[in-house]
């Protein structure tokens, strides 16, 4: 918490105890605490006494950081003498402090003339009847960066309160910006939201309840939107991140991973940690981005303490790499991994945003409690099959961005999970262009419609592997089982290679039944959704009817090697 001092925590400069009370139970549950204030930092030590109830003081409207330890620095110049020397000889009264100059607010015009006159960089700003003037860059908010950085704390996890004109800044730096009911209108205008009350003794059970909260209710979240593309008429379309679970979905080769790239990029550019777990090596390209580091491909699954090193600093996102791991290998990593993530999440709000691509592969069995934390809200699922995820996870979904979507079947499961029209959605997902995609909002959204839009430009490159397809278990039940009237022969597939090396083995009676029902296309379209794979498989059977294929398993083969890009000693 990043709290204003006169006005908002203290009246005539005395600190209001039950505000100090609250702010040491919250501190001792590992809650920091700043002060931010615009007072002279030994003026401050005066009526505040000494400042080991917080652990940081940005003092001097941002010029100076200290520290309880007594360390402390400046971070803006200290005022020039030549400039201290005119305002006494034109007898403007002032007090001066390690770099700010205090004066009374009707001082302003005086103050302004010798600025102009001297032409030093300096910047006139108004705290009440108080008038501050500063070197050019300095604020509240630029203090409040550093205050963070030395503690390895984010300002997409501080909550800033304040009471005047120049706190606007500090709201603006934090998650959340808070004015007090008692304070200046135009803040209260700006700010998330407002404490209602009579003064600083009202503010001690906000931070109480505030500090209790595992993630922040519905009607707190900040302004801070993370834009995915344009409506029709060219506005920016986006929603707030923090506190949502978000499922992109949508057929292969539909722009899904698309929109999943422009979310990441998204909130790297923004500053959210943000740790990718990467199946297929889809999203190493991310590495381009500023402090994005790619971890595994080449090199060997990354240990989970080294991994929890680097997401603790909270202006770093990692990408991890699985893409030469085995999915028997992956389905045991993720297994250690995410119940880490969700601890580390947790307990020190880092990574800010744990995105899970080919989601169905992992998060489909019961034990998906055993691996997230969904109720912190900070998971991306990308998925093609969103019906295969887990029932808890799918109702945990309060966001859903989609491509588009052939099957009437995910159609419907999205349909079900938000709320929407299924006729609706069976309608739409079908006919969504390349860089389409269709937003349903949850309950926080202002507008309760679907929401068509273009999606944003990459600013990295797109990888995709569409072999990942390739060799990856579906789920049971769905595997394809070769039948001889009625009866299973030989082995059930659950992957795309088994079925290719089982199509040799068969009988030419065995084929002779799938071919005359359409098995294998309808398989492929129903399972994987691959419905250009299906429609090239459909005229296949057809002329294997007619008699015009003679090698049915070779030309089935080949038509998923090249949809696959897998090179044919692999299926053949």
């Amino acid at each position: 918490m990043a709290l204003d001092y006169d006005g908002t925590i203290a009246h005539d400069g005395v600190l209001d105890r039950s505000v100090k009370e609250a702010i040491q139970e919250v501190r001792t549950r590992g809650i920091a605490v700043i002060l931010v204030t615009g007072r002279i930092l030994s003026d401050l030590k005066r009526v505040a006494g000494e400042l080991n109830f917080v652990d940081a003081v940005v003092a001097e409207n941002g010029a100076v950081l200290a520290f309880p330890n007594g360390h402390s620095w400046l971070l803006g110049p200290a005022p020039a003498p030549m400039f201290i020397d005119e305002l006494r000889h034109r007898g403007i009264a002032f007090t001066a402090g390690q770099c700010i100059l205090d004066a009374d607010a009707d001082q302003a015009p005086r103050m302004l003339s010798a600025i102009r006159e001297l032409e030093v960089p300096l910047v006139l700003v108004f705290n009440r009847s108080r008038l501050m003037v500063l070197p050019q860059g300095i604020s509240k908010a630029t203090g409040l960066h550093y205050a963070l950085t030395a503690l390895r704390l984010s300002a997409h996890n501080a909550i800033g309160i304040g009471d005047a004109e120049n706190d606007h800044e500090l709201l603006a730096a934090c998650e959340l910006g808070i004015a007090v009911s008692w304070g200046s209108p135009a803040l209260q205008r700006r700010a998330d939201q407002v404490i209602h009350g009579n003064g600083p003794s009202d503010l001690a059970p906000y931070i109480r309840r505030a500090c209790n909260l595992t993630r922040l209710p519905p009607d707190w979240i900040g302004r801070d939107k993370i834009t995915m593309g344009t409506t029709d008429d060219g506005a920016p379309l986006g929603f707030p991140e923090r506190g949502r679970n978000i499922l992109i979905t949508g057929d292969p080769r539909s722009g899904k991973s698309w929109a999943a790239g422009v979310l990441c990029e998204q909130l790297m550019l923004h500053g959210y940690c943000t740790c990718v777990i990467d199946p297929e090596g889809d999203y190493e390209q991310l590495e381009a981005l500023p402090r994005v580091a790619v971890s595994g491909g080449d090199d060997p699954m990354p240990a989970l303490p080294d991994l929890a090193r680097l997401l603790r600093h909270p202006d770093v996102s990692v990408v991890i790499n699985l893409s030469r791991a085995s999915y028997e290998e992956k389905v045991e990593y993720l297994k250690m991994l995410l119940p880490m993530l969700a601890s580390l999440r947790r307990n020190t709000g880092l990574p800010h945003r744990i995105v899970i691509d080919e989601a169905h592969y992992f998060l489909h069995e019961a034990n998906v409690k055993e691996l997230l934390d969904l109720e912190l809200g900070a998971y991306t699922l990308v998925t093609y099959r969103a019906s295969d995820l887990n029932a808890d996870i799918r109702r945990a979904m309060e966001i859903v961005c989609v491509t588009r979507t052939a099957s009437p079947e995910e159609a419907d499961a999205i349909a079900t999970m938000f709320g929407a029209s299924s006729a609706d959605l069976r309608s739409i997902l079908p006919g969504l262009k390349d860089g389409e995609a269709l937003l349903l909002p949850g309950l926080l959204e202002g507008e309760k419609k679907l929401q068509r839009f273009s999606l944003l430009p990459r600013l990295t490159a797109h990888v995709r592997h569409r072999a990942k397809y390739f060799d990856v278990p579906i789920p049971a039940g769905r595997e394809f089982v070769f039948t001889k009237d009625g009866r299973p022969v030989g082995p059930s597939c659950r992957t795309l290679k088994e079925f290719v090396v089982s199509l040799g083995k068969v009988p030419a009676g065995v084929l002779d039944e799938h071919a005359g029902r359409g098995d294998f296309s309808k398989w492929i379209a129903s399972v994987f959704h691959d419905h250009p794979l299906a429609s090239d498989l459909r005229k296949l059977e057809q002329r294997y009817r007619l008699g015009y294929v003679e090698k049915l398993p070779t030309e089935v083969a080949m038509a998923i090697r090249r949809r696959y890009e897998i090179e044919p000693e692999l299926v053949l």
